[in-house]
């Protein structure tokens, strides 16, 4: 079923979502190519997440970015930052062709998101600390009175860091139900399954148990992000989205393969990879 959404003067249906998702994924693994670095599997996964968020959630754009009462977003996983690069990019916060200069000398995007980019709330890298800047935000927000939501995406495997469950309880304990923190539960990190390296399951009773209201969805359909992102999902207390994703999504080698966390395409691969999306997009398109 087709849903639409109104974003100000764009509407987007759920197909007019997936098909940019597959331009932003081409987009992602063209910059990762180009600079001969970057995370490639978790900006895959995390796309469809992004792609609602600016396209049908976020109060934020170009012109509103400095804005007192803009939505703010901090993307805690920060070295999946060529994903969002492309997603700012499509939105017009930058013209797309500075993805060719990510990681190139004396260009300001770098493999982590810096606030020198258009766009960007605040660095991040060290992982573990988007969601405490979060805290902040949000408390910042209701010390205000202010009507701006606070949103940040992390990994499944930065969650090993403690300072996410500090600042989890802090969101709880001052009732941050202007906050949403969003999960790329993909379950692989660099060195494997995170079950294996620092197992963190069950995943929605821990967050419950922290004083969060939590929804679980599928972090690949428009519909369902879209339903649970659109407003908090209880008053009084912060929100969690456990988005259950697939890493390396759309590119068949690259699917649920932990070497391709860190990794640049040979000729053959990204050849490959882009024949895949391209046939992805024309059959969406057969089917409209």
């Amino acid at each position: 079923m087709r849903r639409k959404f109104d974003m100000g003067k764009i509407v987007l249906s759920d197909r007019d979502l997936a098909l940019k998702s597959v331009h932003l994924r081409k987009k992602t693994l063209e910059a990762i190519y180009d600079a001969g670095a970057g995370h490639t599997g978790g900006g895959l996964s995390c796309l469809d997440i992004l792609n609602v968020l600016y396209n049908r959630i976020l109060n934020v754009s170009p012109e509103t970015f400095g804005s007192a009462t803009r939505d703010r977003y901090v993307q805690s996983k920060g070295h999946s930052v060529e994903a969002l690069y492309a997603v700012l990019a499509d939105r017009g916060f930058f013209p797309e062709a500075d993805l060719k200069t990510i990681c190139h000398y004396q260009s300001h995007m770098v493999g982590h998101p810096t606030r020198h980019i258009s766009g960007i709330e605040m660095n991040t890298g060290a992982l573990g600390h988007g969601l405490p800047i979060c805290i902040g935000m949000a408390l910042a927000g209701k010390m205000d009175s202010a009507s701006y939501r606070v949103f940040t995406l992390l990994g499944d495997g930065e969650l090993a860091e403690g300072s996410n469950w500090e600042a989890a309880l802090a969101a709880a304990h001052y009732k941050l139900d202007n906050l949403t923190a969003i999960i790329d539960h993909n379950t692989l990190q660099i060195s494997g399954h995170t079950r294996d390296v620092m197992s963190n399951e069950p995943l929605d009773e821990k967050w419950r148990a922290f004083g969060w209201a939590v929804k679980v969805v599928n972090g690949h359909d428009y519909a369902a992000l879209t339903e649970a992102l659109s407003q908090p999902a209880e008053i009084g207390k912060p929100t969690c989205i456990i988005a259950n994703t697939t890493k390396g999504k759309g590119v068949s080698f690259m699917e649920n393969v932990a070497k391709w966390h860190h990794g640049v395409p040979s000729d053959a691969e990204l050849k490959q990879a882009l024949s895949e999306l391209d046939a992805a997009a024309a059959k969406l398109k057969e089917a409209a």
